[in-house]
């Protein structure tokens, strides 16, 4: 990676992120993790505060070494053991079924080979283990989409390879997922960005 994805992207994925009207959804989505997690696109950690009591640790995934840096304060603060634990969602180094429960939060729009990440997930994944997401991608409006993908390459080029138009929701399903509940939605801001998608998934 060059110097704006090693020292630009990571500040501006934390800004856009970290932007306190997100943490309704992070205290959502992390209800009902449990056990053994493993955390993609860990970030800056973002995520810690909101761990709830039925979890026992978290391996996280973060391939940039800012982000880690980042997250430090957080990481140290956490009520349950947080390790940095890989670098690359595409290839986890882990066995299969060693964790309980899985979380995303908007990293399955930047993942390069997001079918590959999601068959890792499912992989690591102990059976009836839960997938908790979410996730900016595809609206459900065709007004919206079409904007989405005229402007898709520049957010690539702009945001570090993230995606406005993927099917977040037919991503999961095709990996084998099966999708439990799901909250499809717009959050305050311009519509191509803000279609968000917030669930749970189960591994076979």
């Amino acid at each position: 990676m060059g110097f704006y994805e090693d020292r630009v992207v990571p500040r501006l994925v934390d800004l856009c992120c970290g932007a306190k009207n997100m943490n309704g959804e992070r205290e959502r989505v992390c209800a009902g993790l449990h056990g053994r997690v493993v955390e993609i696109g860990f970030g800056s950690g973002r995520n810690v505060p909101f761990y709830p009591e039925t979890v026992k640790s978290v391996s996280a995934v973060e391939p940039a070494d800012l982000g880690w840096h980042m997250a430090a304060g957080r990481v140290a603060a956490a009520t349950v053991p947080v390790e940095r634990a890989g670098l690359d969602g595409q290839a986890l180094p882990f066995a299969d079924d060693s964790f309980d429960s899985a979380l995303s939060t908007w990293t399955l729009c930047t993942i390069p080979d997001v079918d590959a990440a999601l068959a890792e997930v499912r992989r690591v994944l102990v059976p009836g283990g839960t997938f908790h997401f979410v996730e900016h991608g595809l609206a459900p409006d065709p007004g919206v989409r079409t904007w989405q993908h005229r402007l898709d390459r520049l957010e690539q080029a702009v945001a570090g390879g993230c995606h406005l138009n993927r099917d977040i929701p037919g991503l999961i399903e095709a990996a084998g997922f099966e999708i439990r509940d799901i909250d499809r939605y717009y959050q305050r801001g311009p519509k191509p960005w803000v279609a968000f998608n917030l669930g749970t998934a189960v591994a076979p």
